[in-house]
């Protein structure tokens, strides 16, 4: 019983995820504990939790990444699990084994599969020993810039050029010579000195790899079950972005063939099972449009932000899953799709630059329907405030088609209306009506084409 193995759940996240998560945890009859910041005391998700404790100020340091306060709030509270949620402590190898450690139980995978990892650098070597098609790239860190340029060299430009740890595509750049390279170096650099922050490395960690002209960005969801079996629940496609940070979502991807589908699928069980993977997963691929073909981009060790459109063309609830999987049960899963689906992220951001716009909420109405799901953080009389991310809310649809989800979709975003802080709401219309995106026929450059060239 989930019960007896689990008792209170606690939640290390906030917003909209941790409204998410708690929403399944009380639904399977388990007791839900929010931790929360000064900032965010007024906010859905610590109102609907069954116990909720204050953890520090508005800085995220001095909050909800301070483990010690996170697992005081467990200790006072009775937890006996605690669910990281994506981002914060998520992919803290460290966290999760402090959680072990203090007795309770880790909804995610091991430590050792966390830390193996978080370095893109020995996942791409580790994935590469597994069969796992990977791009050419460096096998050691670059760290310094005569190392970079000499990889680049060897690697050909254009090269992509990122921090070894972190994520969010933050620090990444492309450089189509030798000028770029040593601008992007530097930007990585500055990058890599944040992710490290304490740990006192010898010098920046930056990998480089073949940069893809036309890619997609395809993702696998994986789950990870007792025993050491991993199965493969679909794929996303990720390819709308704004600096390298996912806008838009949607499973099955539109254009892989599906003999291109099925070794995607297969190489992210492969990458799962070299791993020891358990739990809830993304092998995160990038898509040569023009070859058809894919190499290993990185894994992410948790629940992603666009869980939902899994959720929508599985009907299967992956927070349960995690948490089924986390006390010991081996759940039945099926692998089948049906229909498909689409997610919106709705941000407090400007929709044509897309720097942040926090503020009071004055006006919050969700669209409802058939086949239509939103996953929010925010009610009308909150403030998204500037201390987080500037994500409000994920608007889904699913629809037996793509053209029945895409009309489905416009009507959710002219019906969703927000008033006070500045939103992407318009933006999201927008590429509702771009050829390319109707066609299906995008790539990562898409919302730059749709801004003139300018970097997006």
């Amino acid at each position: 019983m989930l019960t007896e193995s689990l008792g209170p759940v606690l939640v290390a996240n906030r917003g909209e995820i941790a409204r998410r998560i708690i929403r399944t945890v009380k639904r399977l009859g388990l007791r839900a504990v929010a931790v929360h910041s000064e900032a965010d005391a007024g906010l859905p998700f610590v109102r609907e939790a069954d116990e909720a404790v204050l953890i520090g100020p508005a800085a995220p340091a001095q909050s909800y990444l301070d483990t010690a306060k996170v697992l005081e709030a467990a200790r006072a509270t009775g937890a006996r699990a605690v669910h990281p949620g994506y981002g914060f402590l998520a992919e803290n190898a460290r966290f999760a084994q402090a959680v072990i450690d203090a007795g309770l139980v880790w909804v995610g995978p091991s430590p050792e599969a966390i830390d193996r990892m978080g370095d893109k650098i020995n996942a791409r070597n580790l994935m590469e020993a597994a069969g796992v098609p990977v791009a050419a790239g460096t096998r050691e860190p670059a760290t310094d810039l005569d190392l970079a340029l000499e990889a680049a060299r060897s690697i050909g430009y254009p090269v992509m050029v990122k921090t070894a740890g972190g994520g969010g595509g933050i620090g990444m750049s492309v450089a189509r010579d030798e000028s770029e390279l040593a601008k992007a170096f530097e930007q990585a650099s500055r990058a890599a000195a944040r992710f490290a922050a304490g740990d006192a490395p010898a010098g920046p960690a930056i990998l480089l790899e073949r940069y893809i002209e036309r890619a997609r960005h395809v993702e696998v969801q994986i789950l990870g079950l007792p025993g050491g079996k991993v199965v493969a629940l679909g794929e996303r496609d990720c390819s709308v972005q704004r600096r390298h940070q996912k806008v838009v979502e949607e499973s099955p991807s539109p254009g892989l063939t599906p003999e291109l589908r099925e070794r995607m699928l297969a190489a992210a069980v492969r990458a799962g099972e070299a791993v020891g993977y358990l739990g809830a997963g993304t092998v995160e691929c990038l898509v040569d449009a023009d070859a058809q073909d894919f190499v290993f981009l990185e894994m992410n060790t948790r629940l992603q932000v666009e869980h939902p459109v899994t959720e929508l063309v599985t009907g299967l609830d992956l927070v349960e899953l995690q948490l089924r999987v986390a006390a010991g049960e081996c759940p039945e899963v099926t692998t089948a799709t049906a229909g498909h689906a689409i997610e919106f992220r709705v941000y407090a951001e400007d929709p044509k630059r897309f720097f942040p716009g926090p503020g009071t909420i004055t006006v919050w109405d969700e669209p409802t329907g058939d086949g239509v799901r939103v996953d929010s953080g925010y009610a009308a009389g909150d403030t998204v405030t500037p201390f987080y991310d500037p994500l409000m809310a994920k608007l889904c649809v699913h629809a037996p088609t793509r053209t029945e989800a895409l009309e489905r979709a416009r009507k959710a975003v002219a019906s969703f209306t927000v008033e006070g802080p500045k939103n992407n709401l318009a933006f999201c219309a927008e590429l509702l009506e771009h050829r390319e995106f109707v066609k299906g026929d995008y790539d990562t450059g898409l919302v730059a084409r749709m801004r003139g060239g300018r970097p997006a």
